[in-house]
């Protein structure tokens, strides 16, 4: 599989679970699955991620059969219904990265814990030369919350700690041109580390390889305005514009149709801008 990032990519969230922390994206019965497909490729998607196990604050451990079986559901339903699309699996355990790529062939592998939950999985990913997205985070989603006591500055440690599993994923196999940096907006770290994070996205960006940016609906926006996820939209596009700016090659959104216009805005101003 090649992933063109030559411009910025919306990928669309498929959450294949009854308990994503934005009630608008669970889904686990075959109709609301294959329905969540047909909109978000109607709506322009470049990518679809599909997820079997929420990694949402304190989420409930599932086990990996059942994990299985809701990603088989949705690749199974996204190869049927979208076959050109390009597709990631949502998931650290190399056995679920494994039998995917096994079943479906060639696919982007989007781990939140850079290979730190499952110490197989960069083995899985270098054998079939997938493209793997590698995300900070400190535990796991059911302790992260508690983890967000750091040394140094926040945009300083994540960029040190991607930039040390980048060389544990080269000397694995995987080639250089394969990964993507995910900085984990929301996963062990406070709101106020988040914006900051945010403010310094430049210095992740600048490390020479594409960056995932995926703080859509997340309660950096609606904890700090007040609101719900619910409400979450309007400033979910704020600040996909401002990774755009800063130079993030995609937005991993709940709504794509908003993401997608968000993108060909920011293209134009950028040719205007010259």
């Amino acid at each position: 599989m090649t992933l063109d990032l030559s411009r910025p990519r919306v990928m669309a969230i498929l959450n294949v679970t009854p308990d994503s922390f934005f009630a608008g994206s669970r889904m686990s019965c075959a109709e609301a699955v294959e329905a969540r497909i047909r909109e978000a490729v109607a709506e322009g998607c470049d990518l679809l991620d599909v997820g079997g196990y929420s990694s949402r604050p304190g989420a409930d451990e599932v086990d990996v059969g059942e994990e299985w079986r809701r990603v088989e559901l949705g690749l199974a339903a996204a190869r049927r219904l979208a076959p050109d699309l390009p597709l990631s699996v949502d998931t650290f355990r190399s056995e679920v990265a494994a039998r995917a790529l096994e079943q479906f062939g060639p696919l982007i592998i989007n781990d939140i814990s850079a290979g730190e939950l499952d110490h197989g999985m960069f083995a899985v990913v270098a054998a079939h030369d997938a493209p793997y997205i590698a995300m900070h985070m400190k535990g796991d989603p059911k302790s992260m919350q508690s983890l967000t006591d750091y040394r140094r500055d926040i945009v300083t440690e994540v960029v040190d700690y991607l930039r040390r599993r980048v060389g544990e994923m080269e000397r694995a196999g995987i080639r250089a041109e394969r990964i993507v940096l995910d900085p984990g907006f929301g996963f062990a770290k406070t709101a106020g580390q988040n914006f900051e994070l945010l403010a310094g996205l430049h210095r992740l960006c600048a490390e020479g390889y594409p960056v995932l940016a995926g703080l859509s609906r997340k309660s950096m926006i609606y904890r700090t305005l007040g609101t719900t996820p619910d409400e979450a939209l309007p400033g979910t596009i704020a600040l996909g514009w401002e990774c755009l700016r800063q130079g993030a090659s995609i937005l991993r959104v709940h709504d794509v149709r908003e993401a997608v216009d968000t993108v060909r805005l920011f293209e134009v101003f950028e040719r205007c801008r010259g």
